[in-house]
């Protein structure tokens, strides 16, 4: 279950808002569009309406031309001002010269329609027709005028005309619609056949202009347009919809079904009958056989993905369908250039990000090989002193029978065959915070919810406390964690990272949503040519998306997870790399991370501090027969040279035992000695020994104990404690021998023996950790189980200054808020629950802090759930190595001062791009839009704009392989989306500057406001020169090329960029995209240009820095 995960954010919450984007854009267009270049006819002669057919030469008929079109182009100038008489009076006489053009026959159309002459209308609309008899518009627009007229019949002829010529018209089906409505509606004087209305009898009523009409091919597209973006807004939620079906799907039918009810109400040995098991387990070849048939117990999102599903996870991207809707308009409208350009750019997306992720993800699964989560299970033949294996949870098969204790994930959906105060967390599947006691007897109860049954265990579910066996009923896909893996994996609160992501992805959208319809707008008023406008506004779409983000991000990150995988490092959650650099304070455990994680049993004692063998037996007969998690400290007491393992252990036998918890701090086991009597040993926390017990012995004494004894206690082990020893009190009684069965009442006037202390050294590494974190901005919190008294020594050891030490027992009767403050500046938190440890870390975040943990015991999950980044070690229980982030396959702190580097590395090269980006948007807003309102052709010509933008974001493509000034690195870095939005003000507007410069070059030097050529390859060349040198300006807050020097990556492809763009004037492709050779002046101007943009840049960054940071 150490998958490498994907972007969230830009995956998930960006999807209805691209596309969403693409939609507007559509909506507009079709809105505002005006009549595009139609096909010139000649008109029929012997109509009543247009001139008598002479022969003119093709000369005259050419100019004749042009001035209608002229004529026709005023009209619709003056209908936008609402001039209808004068626009009808130019059409006229625009007929008069040109009677072959359509667009002026259906203008007319529409004017005389809105002035409610319908028989005119009609007529004109006829002429339309014999001129485009293949053209669904003119018999869509007459059946518009049929409709005003009330003429249902001849309107309903031609809305079926206008779908068989054109089937995609969803006006034609909409205005079917609303005949019929219209027509029951209608109560005529008079009832006539259909087809026989007369349309000179009809009654004249006003009724709205009809909208503009546009060519079949444009209003074909526009269609499209629209059609796509709505298409993938509803995949997107349908696919969610599936999602959401699925997991429902999956509630109704795993755990409801009747089998888990029915199995549920068999005892023991007849449910693991039911089950097609026995007590004993399976033989290997019967789980080999059972492997085979149901598959490996592994749910869909851990499989290793296909390098087809790979493909299909990079390129299912929002941006990467924004794209692909407007390519696809592109390709509708005519222009196949610019439907490959920005066809080449998603694949220059895809195919970048998907070559480094997998690199990532080979790297990672090398390491997880390393690392298993492990079940404890019995098959046969076995070892008869211990008939447990741990085999990895891949391997279950149905029948197996598994072992449960302290710490374990529940590793399929098993029923329970025997429970002794077992304890289950099963809040990762119904969200119920308090765990859920089981039993293994028969359930006589009948219960609605699956969850409720109280002998059966789901996996996904891990033990608190108590231990059991259970004979397994489903594994893998067939669980019910299973069915809805992809769900739980998503319940994750999104990070400072994705939030981070999301909101400039929500920037550049609403750049665009503004940018796109302004630039439409403007060029077809101004330029008159409405396909020429939409496809520029299409261009400038594009090079508003930030289409390059989603692999800058998935590169910088995969690259980070293969260099924490040299350190060996498993990073199972991409974003969690991030986050590290983002990390100002990171809690730990002391155990194994200020320590060595090597406990020695150092002395055996009793009250009065001299040495005992008997207790160091009795601990030791605690240890070997309790059956949860034996901790570091049992595995000390079991390796203890001085204890008699032989002659213990053939002298006792195990009755029953009262599992640990972490509200009683205590564990007991019941043995029979070989005189028959009953033995209840306890060990545990000092004060909880002592609050049980009421008497002491020693080997010459026996007594009550009183105040005395418990002061003389307290100092002892105290003194231990200041040593640097943890002290875990052993005390006995001697129960009836016919008691079969103990609980948590039986644990009551015990005998004191004494104490067992252990050391666990510091590590050498520990102080030179925390000094390399404080340098980084790191504070590291202490957030311990154990006394304060140790945890003071050990924190010395390591020089970690501590002033007090909070306890748990404080924090509880604090409320979030006065916590908040108190955790800010408490250093350590000793004997802390689990869920104090979670609080802690709430309460860091209330105060803005980036919070990680690092854990690796049962009581760490909750901590390592709740903190930004969770940590673990391989050697962890089970329930911390599933809710971490990030595995280290050795627990050392100095690896993790690695990773906050790599971190803030990944963080400084994603925001180079997004500032970049932003800045370069911001700026083009006011280059394209101005240049759009004087100029008299486009500044840039659609194909040249998308093929300015591929070659920018091949010059982008090397920003992860960037370095990173040391100053840099040297503080915590978070998302701070207003520091992005200053940085675009200041920065962005210098490039209008030179921008508008370099349009007063090419116009009053070169004269090109008659060469529009000569102009858009004077601004693409400039503009691309400066967008792709940029990023060495605002990469470093040093002297650029100077003082800080770009990755040899990032410097090539900024030079071949700048090398292609300064050559493609003067070769075919240029000249195919419609640049021509630049004259030689202008290659000094353009320099000078760019040193004074570089120095300007330079000295505003400089000031910026100085004030708000980079």
């Amino acid at each position: 279950m150490t998958q490498i995960a994907t972007v969230p954010a830009l995956r998930k919450r960006i999807l209805d808002l691209a596309l969403v984007a693409s939609v507007a854009l559509a909506c507009l267009a079709v809105a505002a569009a005006a009549p595009a270049k139609a096909e010139q006819r000649p008109a029929p002669c012997g109509d009543n309406r247009a001139p008598p057919c002479k022969g003119p030469s093709t000369g005259a008929i050419e100019k004749a031309q042009r001035r209608a079109a002229a004529l026709a182009k005023k009209a619709l100038q003056l209908r936008s001002k609402g001039d209808d008489g004068g626009a009808l009076a130019l059409l006229d006489e625009a007929l008069r010269l040109d009677p072959g053009s359509a667009t002026a026959w259906r203008e007319r159309a529409s004017i005389r329609l809105s002035k409610g002459d319908f028989a005119a209308a009609a007529a004109d609309c006829d002429h339309a027709i014999a001129l485009e008899p293949g053209a669904a518009a003119p018999y869509l627009q007459r059946a518009a005028v049929y409709s005003s007229a009330q003429d249902f019949a001849r309107a309903k002829q031609d809305f079926e005309t206008a779908l068989k010529l054109d089937p995609t018209l969803q006006a034609a089906r909409e205005g079917l619609s609303e005949l019929g409505r219209l027509a029951a509606a209608q109560k005529p004087a008079e009832e006539k056949p259909a087809g026989e209305a007369d349309p000179a009898s009809t009654p004249e009523i006003s009724s709205p202009p009809p909208r503009p009409t546009i060519s079949m091919r444009l209003l074909a597209s526009l269609v499209a347009f629209a059609s796509i973006g709505l298409g993938a807004v509803a995949g997107g939620h349908l696919l969610q919809k599936r999602r959401g079906v699925r997991s429902s799907g999956a509630e109704s039918s795993a755990p409801q079904s009747g089998e888990l009810a029915d199995i549920s109400r068999l005892a023991p040995n007849e449910a693991c009958g039911k089950a097609g098991s026995r007590l004993q387990g399976l033989s290997q070849s019967e789980a080999e056989e059972r492997l085979i048939a149901c598959g490996p117990n592994i749910v869909a999102r851990e499989a290793k993905a296909t390098i087809l599903q790979e493909l299909w996870g990079r390129a299912r991207n929002p941006l990467n369908a924004l794209l692909l809707t407007l390519a696809i308009v592109s390709y509708f409208l005519g222009d196949v250039r610019a439907a490959i350009v920005i066809s080449s750019m998603v694949v220059l997306a895809i195919a970048t990000a998907f070559v480094q992720e997998h690199r990532s993800n080979e790297a990672a699964a090398r390491l997880r090989a390393m690392v298993h989560t492990t079940a404890s299970v019995r098959r046969t033949p076995g070892d008869p002193d211990d008939p447990f294996a741990e085999i990895p949870i891949e391997q279950l098969a149905p029948g197996d029978i598994v072992q449960l204790s302290a710490g374990d994930i529940i590793p399929a959906d098993l029923r329970l065959l025997e429970a002794k105060d077992l304890f289950i967390n099963q809040s990762a599947l119904t969200g119920e915070a308090m765990p859920a006691e089981k039993y293994a007897h028969a359930c006589e109860q009948v219960h609605g919810d699956p969850f409720d049954l109280p002998n059966i265990c789901f996996m996904g579910a891990n033990v608190v406390s108590g231990y059991g066996t259970g004979v397994i009923l489903r594994t893998g896909r067939n669980t019910f964690f299973g069915r809805l893996a992809d769900e739980i994996a998503e319940r994750r609160a999104p990070t400072a990272f994705d939030l981070g992501v999301d909101k400039f992805t929500w920037l550049m959208i609403r750049f665009m949503l503004v940018m796109a319809p302004a630039v439409f707008l403007v060029n077809g008023f101004t330029k008159h040519d409405w396909l020429e406008a939409l496809l520029f506004a299409v261009a400038v779409a594009v090079g508003l998306t930030p289409e390059m983000l989603p692999m800058i991000v998935t590169v910088n990150l995969a690259k980070g997870a293969i260099a924490m995988a040299s350190h060996k490092v498993i990073v199972k959650r991409l974003n969690a790399i991030q986050n590290f650099g983002a990390m100002d304070v990171l809690c730990t455990d002391k155990t194994g991370t200020l320590t060595q994680d090597r406990i020695i049993l150092k002395h055996h004692l009793d009250i009065y501090g001299e040495d005992s063998d008997r207790v160091l037996e009795f601990a030791y007969l605690n240890s070997h027969f309790q059956s949860g998690l034996k901790n570091l400290l049992d595995k000390a007491v079991l390796e203890h040279s001085e204890v008699e393992e032989t002659r213990l252990a053939g002298r006792f036998f195990k009755i029953d035992e009262i599992p640990f918890d972490f509200q009683r701090r205590r564990l007991s086991v019941v043995v029979q000695r070989d005189d028959g009597k009953h033995l209840l040993i306890c060990k545990g926390a000092v004060e909880e020994i002592f609050a049980a017990s009421t008497t002491y012995e020693t080997e010459n004494e026996c007594g009550r104990l009183d105040p005395t004894h418990l002061e003389t206690a307290k100092r002892e082990t105290c003194e231990l404690n200041e040593d640097g020893f943890r002290v875990v009190a052993v005390a006995y009684k001697e129960m009836p021998a016919g008691q079969a069965v103990y609980t948590v009442a039986d644990e009551r006037d015990l005998t004191l023996l004494g104490y067992i202390a252990f050391l666990d050294p510091p590590k050498e590494s520990a102080a030179q950790a925390i000094a390399d974190l404080a340098r980084a901005g790191v504070a590291v919190k202490i957030l311990t189980g154990d006394n304060e008294v140790v945890t003071r020594k050990i924190c010395k050891d390591v020089g970690l200054k501590v002033d007090r030490i909070a306890l748990g027992h404080e924090i509880d009767q604090m409320d979030q808020e006065a916590l908040a403050g108190f955790a800010v500046d408490t250093v350590v938190f000793a004997k802390l629950s689990p869920m104090q440890k979670s609080r802690v870390i709430e309460a860091l975040h209330r105060k803005g802090r980036v919070v990680g943990f690092l854990g690796d015991g049962i009581n760490d999950g909750p901590a390592l759930k709740a903190a930004d980044v969770g940590i673990s070690v391989d050697t962890a229980v089970d329930i911390a190595k599933e809710s971490a982030d990030i595995i280290l396959l050795e627990k050392n702190l100095l690896v993790l001062d690695e990773g906050v580097i790599e971190g803030r590395r990944i963080f400084a090269n994603i925001t180079k791009y997004i500032k970049m980006g932003a800045s370069s948007n911001f700026g083009n807003m006011f280059s394209v839009l101005g240049a759009s309102l004087f100029l008299p052709f486009l500044p840039m010509a659609p194909i040249q704009v998308l093929t300015n933008n591929l070659l920018y974001d091949f010059s982008q493509t090397a920003i992860p392989t960037d370095t990173v000034d040391e100053e840099y690195l040297a503080t915590p870095r978070k998302w701070d989306i207003s520091n992005i939005f200053k940085f675009m003000v200041f920065i962005g507007p210098i490039s209008s500057i030179f921008d508008y410069a370099t349009y007063a070059m090419m116009l009053f030097v070169f004269d090109a406001w008659n060469d529009a050529p000569l102009f858009q390859t004077g601004w693409f060349v400039e503009s691309l020169l400066t967008q792709t040198l940029i990023i060495h300006i605002i990469r470093t807050a040093r002297i650029p090329f100077l003082e800080s020097r770009a990755s040899n990556a990032l410097i090539a492809t900024t030079l071949i960029i700048c090398v292609v763009g300064v050559s493609l004037p003067f070769t075919w492709v240029g000249s195919v995209l419609g640049f021509v050779p630049l004259p030689q002046l202008y290659w000094p101007l353009v320099a000078a240009m760019l040193a004074t943009y570089a120095v300007m840049t330079h000295f505003v960054k400089v000031w910026f820095v100085r004030r708000w940071g980079l």
